[in-house]
């Protein structure tokens, strides 16, 4: 038979693992709502950097740029979050 002092050490890493699955569903749910996957955004090279853009072109769309496709999509993130003023 257990004793208390067992069963609570149980319990607690039952609820740290809950938790951590928990925190864990919470970020990927985030990744899944960026507006980058939202918006899926062309990915190209421009010059040495990559450019994730959604739109015809620079003036009109949105726009992110970084050394990496994931810093592009990143940037896009921050750019879609800007106001045009």
């Amino acid at each position: 038979m257990l004793n208390n002092e067992y069963q609570q050490l149980a319990a607690d890493a039952i609820c740290h693992a809950a938790r951590m699955a928990g925190e864990t569903w919470q970020q990927a749910s985030y990744e899944f709502t960026r507006p980058s996957v939202l918006f899926r955004p062309a990915l190209s090279i421009d010059r040495d950097e990559w450019c994730a853009l959604y739109g015809n072109n620079l003036q009109d769309g949105v726009a992110g740029f970084g050394k990496s496709p994931d810093a592009a999509m990143r940037a896009f993130d921050t750019a879609w979050q800007k106001s045009i003023s």
